[in-house]
This record gives C-alpha cells, structure tokens and sequence, in this order.
C-alpha cells in the first residue's frame, strides 16, 4: 500500500476520534461528567471501554512477543484475564463499587475508599501511588504504540511517539471520560474484527488448520536455542520446566501480576460507577469475555505460529529476527500480511494504545486534581474542569519522559510490574470494603502501606529483573539481590507482598477496632 492510501487511512480514523472527542467535550458540562460521565453510561458502551482500557498494546505488542519466543504457556494468562477481569471483576466487585459509589458519592477510586473508611489519608496516598506508579504503565503502552507506528511508516521513532501522544491528549484533555468512553468503543470495535480477521488471514496465508499448526509447532521444539533452554523452554506448546527461571517467571510475573492485578486496577474499577445500575454490569460480562477472547487469546495464539512463518520464509526463529521482543508483531504484520492489512492492523494497535492511554491519563489526572489537591478543581468552578485537565497534562509530560528511559524487551515486564503493585496495594482494602465491615480504618492505611512498601523493598533488593538494572542492592551490599539463593530472586514481589498487605488488614482491623 502506498504511502498516500495508507494516510488517508490514518487521517480518516483520526477524524473519526477527533469527532468522538468532541462530541465527550459537548456533553460534559461538569466535573461529574468529566469524572464520571454523569454515571448513566450504558452496559455496552461501559463493557467496550473497559476491555479496550484493558486491552492496550502491551498485550497486544509486549505480550505478543513474548508469547512468540516463550509459547502458548501465556495462554493461561487469557483465561485467567476473563476469569478474574471480567466475570469475577464485574460480578463479585463490579456491582458492589457501583452500590458503594452512589453511597458515598465518589468520582475516583482513590476517594471511594478514602470516604468508605472515612480517611482523608487514604485519598491522598492511594491517588499518589497512582499518579507515581501509573507513569510506567503508560510509558510502556506509549513505547508499543510508537514502536508499531515506527515500523509500518518506517518513519523515526522520536517523531513516532510524538504523534501519538498529541493524539491521545487532544481528546482526553478535552472531552473527559466522555470522549475517552466514546474513542474506547469505536477502538474497541476496530480491535475485535482486526484479531478476528489476523487469526483467519494467518491460517489461510500459511495453508493449514489449527491442529496442523500446533502439530508443527510442537515438532520444532528441538530447535528451542540453548540460551532458552537453560532457562527451562521445552519448546512452544509446552509450559516452562517446572519451578525454572522461565516458569517463574511466566506465572509469578506475567500470570499472576496481570491475572490478579487487573482486579485493583483503578481505571478499571471506576467503570462500574460510570452505569446506573448492576443490570447494566451484568449484561457487559458476555460483551467482555468475547472481546477478550478475540484480542489477546488470538494474540497469544499467533504469536508461538509466528516462528514457523520466520522459519519458513527466513530460516530463523522469531526470537533470532530481532534482539528486541517488542518488535516481533510488529515485524510480523509488516512481513507476512499484505499491506492493506498492515494499515488496518496499525489500527488496531492504535486504538489499543489510545484507549488504555486515555484512561491512564485521565485516572492520573483525577488523582492529582481531586484526590491530591481537590483545591486545583474547586477554584475552577463547579462547571469547569481546569483541575483535573491540568492534572491529565502533567500526567501526559511525565509519561512521555519516562518513555525515553525504557530499555528493550520492557512492555510485557513493565505491564505486568506495575499491575502487580496495584494488587499488593489496593486489593485487600478494597475487597475489604465491599465484603467485610469489620475493616478499620488503621487496619486499611496499614495494609497500603505495607502492599506498596513490601512491593518497592521486593523490586528493589529481592527480585533479580529489577534489582540488578536499579541497581541500590549492588551499592550497597556488593551483590545485585540480597538473597543469591535460587529460587528465591525469581519469585516475583507479588507472592511476597500481597499476602502480606492482606496479613496486615486483617490483623490489625481485629486487634485495634
């Protein structure tokens, strides 16, 4: 496709946003609108935009190459995303967020448990870990966006990443959680039938079935190289050695942090207080599993079967085509798709970015403008949202700075780190809010404190993957991780610290009521 169809295509699903965009700044009037739609969302509307904002180009590119050079042992991820995302998420959580949101009338996550437990501290230090912590998430979907966009333009990277930033912030600056709801579902539209059509297309380019493929696939597991192999790869429709470096790694890492860590995750919860009712949670659980399904289960999928492509047309795995894991989806839609596809594709990978991007920013945003200085919206009026836009810029400009520190191989890792501080922070108080009333108040600051902390302690001297690049064990002790003992630095912080966040909620809501 030539450089003009392939704008075109562009500059009419910009408009298309820009339009959406607009018509979210039109129809929010106040900061309930801006914050939270006026809380008369629709269920299908609501169900889009969360497995959109859900879904972003970290799953779609960071995990996608990871699925291609580790296997189809990711797959568990997918099932584990519609159990614990969705149906679990909207039924056992949803519907209660919902109830406790109208109860104490909150606009954020932060200041629905700040005002169930009746603590000013609560708002301030949960809306600071988000505004501090969130950065990186956005950072890296911000990194696969460009990164796609990079590859198909075959355009610089730094003008790459600009673009798409200015993009995103246009409408989420402007239109709210309104425009941001409107662009997720148009995105969320595109990113279903284009995974749908790449699993189609991906068969009938490489001329066989579903159990052909895995057939084959299994057949090249003696080709797995030997640096994956000490790691414990047994080829890519098997999982990892167990209890190995890359079996640890996969379920304690990637399984488990994003498996769990959607359950805590403030973008998400808020969702459920944008509708007017549980009716409309209900009816968005089938509309959230199929989404999910069709996105990143096809993604995981084609990701392994992306090997025997390379093998076949270039003698080489996916994993030998490039050093970086981030770009082997990206390379593979550019190699082995025609080039209609690619631009329907890129996309796809767009409004993957866009509508998690969107929801990050306007999350930080809140949590500035709301939570952390509620004076920056009060001053503005009741009828403005200067505050909280102020809040959304400054969470953009943070965001695009760490983008340029982030190393190679990073999205899938940094998704996953992230998520997984999310779940040792916030899950026990906030399960606690909506299931046990005997929570305290000093029994949820202890159990934040003690999630964020024993998370930041893990990361910093315990778990290998970040010890070593931080780099703070080794200036102080000699050595990257304080405990050199297999498999101790494997484990990820999350099995340490968020059943010690749960520990601390309940132990000290019973002890000091």
């Amino acid at each position: 496709m030539n450089t003009l169809t392939l704008g075109v295509i562009v500059i009419v699903y910009i408009f298309f946003v820009v339009y959406l965009g607009y018509i979210g700044y039109r129809r929010t009037k106040s900061s309930t609108d801006f914050l939270l739609g006026g809380r008369k969302t629709n269920s299908f509307i609501m169900a889009l935009s969360y497995g959109a904002t859900f879904i972003s180009t970290s799953a779609i590119v960071g995990f996608g190459g990871i699925s291609a050079t580790f296997g189809m042992g990711i797959q568990w991820l997918c099932l584990l995303n519609m159990l614990m995302g969705v149906i679990i998420a909207f039924i056992f959580f949803g519907k209660r967020t919902r109830q406790l949101g109208v109860k104490t009338n909150a606009y954020t996550f932060s200041q629905l448990l700040g005002l169930h437990y009746g603590s000013r501290s609560i708002q301030v230090f949960i809306a600071a870990v988000i505004f501090i912590g969130m950065p990186l998430y956005a950072a890296v979907v911000m990194k696969g966006g460009a990164v796609f966009i990079e590859e198909i333009f075959n355009i610089d990277y730094n003008l790459a990443l600009l673009s798409f930033t200015l993009i995103v912030a246009a409408y989420v600056i402007s239109g709210g959680i309104k425009g941001v709801l409107y662009t997720d579902a148009l995105q969320g539209v595109i990113m279903f039938l284009s995974t749908a059509f790449l699993l189609f297309w991906f068969y009938h380019t490489m001329g066989f079935g579903f159990s052909e493929g895995n057939r084959q696939l299994t057949d090249i597991a003696s080709m797995v190289p030997e640096k994956l192999q000490s790691v414990g790869h047994q080829g890519w429709t098997a999982m990892p050695v167990f209890a190995s470096p890359q079996w640890f790694t996969l379920v304690t890492s990637l399984i488990l942090g994003v498996g769990i860590g959607c359950l805590a995750q403030p973008q998400l919860a808020v969702r459920f207080m944008m509708v007017d009712s549980n009716k409309q949670i209900s009816r968005g659980v089938l509309i959230g599993c199929v989404f999910i399904f069709f996105t990143v289960g096809v993604i995981y999928h084609i990701g392994p079967l992306t090997n025997l492509y390379f093998l076949k047309h270039d003698g080489m795995l996916a994993s030998q085509m490039t050093p970086d894991l981030d770009k082997i989806i990206p390379l593979f839609i550019s190699r082995a798709l025609p080039d209609w596809f690619g631009a329907v594709f890129m996309l796809c990978i767009l409004s993957a970015g866009m509508s998690t991007l969107s929801s990050h920013f306007h999350t930080m945003g809140a949590a500035l403008g709301v939570d952390i200085f509620p004076k920056l919206t009060k001053n503005s009026g009741t009828k403005s949202s200067l505050g909280i836009r102020f809040g959304v810029t400054c969470s953009i400009v943070i965001s695009y700075v760490i983008c340029y520190t982030l190393s190679a191989n990073i999205i899938a890792r940094g998704t996953a780190l992230f998520m997984g501080v999310c779940a040792a922070t916030f899950l026990p108080a906030y399960f606690c809010s909506l299931y046990w009333k005997r929570a305290t108040q000093t029994g949820a600051l202890v159990s934040l404190w003690t999630g964020a902390l024993a998370s930041v302690f893990c990361m910093v001297f315990l778990h290998r993957t970040e010890a070593a690049p931080i780099g703070i064990c080794k200036l102080f002790f000699g050595r990257d991780v304080l405990i050199d003992v297999y498999p101790w630095f494997a484990i990820d912080p999350i099995v340490f610290a968020l059943p010690l966040s749960a520990v601390a909620i309940v132990a000290v809501s019973l002890y000091k009521k």
